[in-house]
């Protein structure tokens, strides 16, 4: 089964903060980004991670709007990295590159990003017998 990795750990991996990478799979739709319900943290799978990776460059270096990003990311990853664009401007990235640079963050990223506390917190107590 291919791993999954959390908002937080993922964010650490782009560098960008939780809560702009939160808001953005909360805007956007990216494939690879599993979320079940209310409550359920969102799982993220390499092939989005890679998606939001190319398109964080491209907001980065075109400051380009997020929408237009993660569709050119999409289609990027999708085209085996090279996609055309209006007036005949052709747009090349090395995506197996991108996802290899992505996968050693992501081994940093894992070991120090906090676990998300899920449930309710624990009960506290008084120290007496009742």
């Amino acid at each position: 089964m291919p791993r999954a990795y959390t908002v937080a750990t993922a964010a650490l991996a782009l560098g960008v903060s939780a809560k702009w990478l939160d808001n953005t799979l909360s805007h956007f739709n990216v494939q690879g980004v599993t979320q079940t319900r209310q409550g359920v943290a969102r799982t993220l799978s390499i092939d989005s991670l890679t998606v939001l990776a190319i398109a964080i460059s491209i907001i980065r270096a075109l400051d380009t709007p997020v929408r237009n990003a993660i569709d050119l990311a999409t289609q990027l990853t999708r085209s085996n990295g090279i996609a055309t664009i209006p007036d005949g401007i052709q747009i090349v990235i090395d995506v197996q590159h991108t996802t290899g640079i992505l996968l050693e963050r992501l081994e940093h990223a894992v070991e120090i990003a906090p676990s998300p506390r899920r449930g309710r917190p624990p009960q506290k107590t008084t120290g007496r017998l009742e």
